[in-house]
């Protein structure tokens, strides 16, 4: 897995975030095996730690569970992720509109921003 990560930012949510995209998604399924913590935070370029912080707090919400001496595996709880996924999307998009509206912008010249954006 190509990891993305902002180093402004707390890493710990940005692997939640990234795992619970691709459960939401379909890229990971039900019961898949992850890559262990070693694995990604090599990977990732963090500290193991991060990574079993963001294993288990992802297993607590159901998204994720481990199976003592095999490792840790997708759950089958995809609406959860999902409704994870939709929340932070309109968490992001709201922060971004809000911004561009301070600066003058309207929502109109935002969305045809939006659409003519070419990553």
């Amino acid at each position: 897995m190509q990891w993305k990560l902002d180093k402004n930012r707390p890493i710990c949510p940005q692997i939640k975030e990234q795992i619970c995209v691709k459960l939401a998604r379909g890229d990971f399924k039900a019961h898949d095996k992850l890559s262990s913590v070693r694995e990604v935070a090599l990977s990732a370029g963090v500290n193991p730690n991060t990574v079993q912080k963001a294993f288990a707090e992802m297993e607590q919400t159901g998204l994720i569970y481990s199976v003592r001496g095999s490792g840790w595996f997708a759950s089958d709880n995809v609406e959860t992720a999902k409704g994870i996924v939709g929340a932070m999307v309109k968490i992001k998009t709201a922060a971004y509109i809000n911004e561009m509206q301070s600066f003058g912008f309207s929502l109109d010249e935002i969305k045809k921003y939006v659409e003519e954006w070419d990553a």
